[in-house]
């Protein structure tokens, strides 16, 4: 039987460390049936951040894979929250925040980088929920992409 766990161990990605606050607020609450995780960044194997802006310094790919990244940052926190993938039963909400130029237009596309490694861990049933994809003048450290999510746990998880 396929579970998130087998279905991202079949992926052959690795997870960063699951990443500290660097601020006052925590990186997940659980709250009855749903796990919110705050925003998340791009975290990668070696603890370092993938930094630039999309138009700038970083093209639409480049952009996509570091979208990737925080969707392993975020599965990274879950685990380390909640033991296992196995415990999350689906996205619900997805907020992706992309650090670019002005001009740039394809906010999803980028965004896509981390919805399909959702897709790919849960299903599409599951593992695809509503979403916004925004630009945004900055984020935090020049970090090209910034993550935010809502997922349901399964009953008594």
């Amino acid at each position: 039987m396929e579970t998130p766990e087998s279905n991202f161990a079949k992926l052959g990605l690795t997870l960063p460390p699951a990443p500290k606050p660097l601020g006052v607020y925590k990186p997940c609450l659980i709250d009855g049936k749903h796990l919110y995780l705050s925003g998340h960044g791009t975290v990668q194997a070696d603890g370092s951040l993938i930094i630039g802006r999309i138009g700038q310094d970083l093209d639409m790919e480049a952009g996509k894979k570091a979208a990737q990244q925080v969707g392993l940052a975020m599965l990274a926190t879950i685990k380390a929250n909640l033991g296992s993938l196995n415990r999350v039963k689906r996205v619900i909400k997805v907020l992706g925040m992309v650090n670019c130029v002005s001009t740039f237009e394809k906010h999803p596309y980028i965004i896509n980088g981390c919805s399909e490694l959702f897709a790919n861990v849960w299903g599409t049933d599951y593992g695809i929920g509503v979403r916004s994809a925004v630009g945004m003048g900055t984020l935090p450290d020049n970090i090209p992409v910034e993550i935010e999510a809502m997922f349901e746990l399964h009953e008594g998880a």
